[in-house]
């Protein structure tokens, strides 16, 4: 992989310019993405369309939020591939990675719609992010380890993060 990947993290930061929250949450996504993926060995290819996603699967936010006064799951998916669209080409990224990404960002939320290891660990690391921030309890985090979470290194993170649910 090449600098690219921060050229994308700096679109992302400037779509999400002043948003602390938002910006931060792409970031720490990104972080649990990318180590995932190195712990499940993925190829150079999925690798990148992980991270890439992981950087830019909420996008869509600031534009739903315009759009339609509000940002549901539903207008994320709806709003977030148009503007990874636009960030990845100007980019020069391959057509293949760029339709991957668009795909996983317009579905990921819908998780039964994951459809490989790359959707996958996308799902996960927004999760540990997500479990964190929304202060999810146990059953919750326990229901979605049960439900959801599929690879070994995603269950891995998240009995190190919650070690007293026993998971």
């Amino acid at each position: 992989m090449d600098n690219r990947i921060g050229k994308v993290a700096t679109a992302m930061m400037q779509k999400n310019s002043g948003d602390l929250k938002r910006i931060e949450h792409s970031l720490k996504v990104y972080g649990y993405a990318r180590n995932l993926g190195l712990s499940e060995r993925l190829n150079d290819e999925l690798q990148e369309i992980l991270e890439l996603t992981g950087l830019l699967h909420d996008i869509g936010i600031h534009v739903a939020e315009m759009k339609y006064g509000k940002c549901t799951s539903k207008d994320q998916e709806i709003e977030g591939p148009s503007i990874a669209l636009e960030i990845l080409s100007a980019l020069d990224f391959s057509k293949t990675v760029i339709d991957r990404v668009c795909f996983i960002i317009s579905k990921h939320h819908t998780f039964t719609a994951v459809d490989g290891v790359d959707f996958q660990l996308l799902v996960e690391a927004d999760f540990l992010v997500n479990s964190s921030e929304d202060r999810m309890s146990d059953h919750q985090i326990t229901h979605f380890a049960h439900n959801i979470f599929r690879t070994e290194s995603g269950m891995g993170y998240l009995r190190m993060l919650y070690p007293h649910i026993g998971l």
